[in-house]
């Protein structure tokens, strides 16, 4: 089974920058994507992915955050946000229920500069901690999308200067482990302990084209299922986005 994440920082936008290309020439059986910044009645992508069917989790507000699943495997059940209404407002998740498995995209807050919504920040991660260990415990789960966090050194290209900047402050970090002591795996991490790669880069200063740049999008997977994994791939060729696309190859 194949799975895309991406990042797409405005699909409107990306539609006009070849993502379908991209996505008709890897054919993958299932497509997260985040930061959709649009409502589903404002983009028709019937003609585009056909075979796929599609599900939208838009914000309230519009132009900003929200996530959309594309399929070709119909699920059994679909959930919309993490199970708390305090935290249903901004599109930020979905959740695919399959016979064997769960599937999740997720678009974890940005703390912002000076870490200014750091706070609320945390009350996601704890909510949504809690959301995927209820779901794990019935059976085994995939979540991906822009987690927001390098979670090590490894992770970014000049930790020292962004210590405590949004995306590698202490207290993401620490929220990211204690997600995976919960029972999960980082699957890129897993099969690449050492492999420096990234997956985000700013617009500034030319960071794409000097990759310097961030793995803020993930796979993390259960525990269980870890020895599953065939393959995370970073697909730094494909633009579009500030972020690009990564695959999962699993065999379930």
């Amino acid at each position: 089974m194949k799975i895309i994440t991406w990042n797409v920082n405005g699909i409107r936008a990306c539609l006009g920058k070849g993502m379908m290309d991209f996505l008709r020439a890897e054919d993958p059986d299932i497509i997260c994507i985040q930061e959709t910044k649009c409502q589903p009645d404002q983009v028709d992508l019937s003609a585009e992915l056909p075979g796929y069917y599609q599900y939208w989790n838009s914000a309230e507000k519009k132009g900003y955050s929200g996530t959309a699943i594309f399929t070709k495997h119909k699920p059994d059940s679909v959930n919309y946000g993490i199970d708390q209404e305090e935290h249903s407002h901004e599109g930020r998740a979905i959740t695919l229920e399959y016979p064997s498995f769960y599937m999740i995209t997720n678009y974890t807050p940005n703390s912002q500069n000076e870490l200014a919504r750091l706070g609320y920040r945390l009350e996601w991660e704890a909510a949504n901690r809690e959301y995927l260990k209820r779901l794990d415990q019935n059976k085994p789960l995939i979540m991906c999308g822009d987690l927001n966090v390098a979670h090590n050194e490894i992770d970014l290209k000049n930790p020292d200067t962004n210590h405590n900047n949004a995306g590698f402050s202490d207290e993401e970090r620490d929220a990211f482990t204690k997600l995976l002591d919960c029972g999960f795996t980082d699957s890129f991490r897993y099969l690449y302990p050492d492999k420096v790669e990234y997956s985000w880069w700013s617009y500034r200063m030319r960071a794409r084209e000097r990759n310097v740049g961030w793995r803020i999008d993930y796979f993390v997977v259960s525990d269980r299922i870890k020895e599953k994994i065939k393959d995370v791939v970073i697909r730094t060729d494909i633009m579009g986005s500030d972020h690009c696309p990564v695959e999962l190859d699993i065999d379930l």
